[in-house]
């Protein structure tokens, strides 16, 4: 893991199954059919599935919280804009970039981007709040 530190940058890449659209619509009680459904899908402008915008941004806090910079991360905040469609079986990358460090606070500002990894378009961003007692 790289130091955390301003500017920093880690990169995670991923990707989500029909499976895990799934699971998360079980666990979170969001049966929208624009994310279960292909023939409703169909008729929407995305033309197929979608996955729930926040089972893609879920990927922030698994990182954050398991990597960079990784057990101990208390999540203060975070924002989020929803900018693409994100779908199942497609390669994204999240990338996040160490935005500001308090080091009296040990808290820290991360820029979060997922971004396609085929086209390199952002699908969502945000800043992330964190507080890290030992590596902030």
């Amino acid at each position: 893991m790289p130091p955390f530190e301003l500017h920093a940058v880690n990169r995670h890449a991923f990707r989500f199954s029909q499976a895990d659209v799934e699971d998360f619509a079980r666990v979170t009680g969001d049966n929208n059919p624009l994310h279960l459904d292909a023939d409703f899908a169909s008729q929407t402008p995305f033309k197929r599935p979608i996955i729930h915008g926040m089972l893609g941004a879920s990927i922030f806090t698994k990182v954050l919280g398991t990597e960079f910079p990784g057990y101990g991360s208390v999540y203060l905040g975070q924002t989020l804009e929803f900018l693409r469609p994100m779908f199942v079986d497609t390669d994204y990358e999240a990338v996040f970039t160490v935005k500001s460090v308090n080091p009296e606070k040990h808290t820290a500002e991360v820029t979060t981007e997922i971004k396609d990894a085929q086209t390199g378009k952002v699908t969502t961003r945000g800043v992330a709040t964190l507080m890290h007692r030992e590596k902030l």
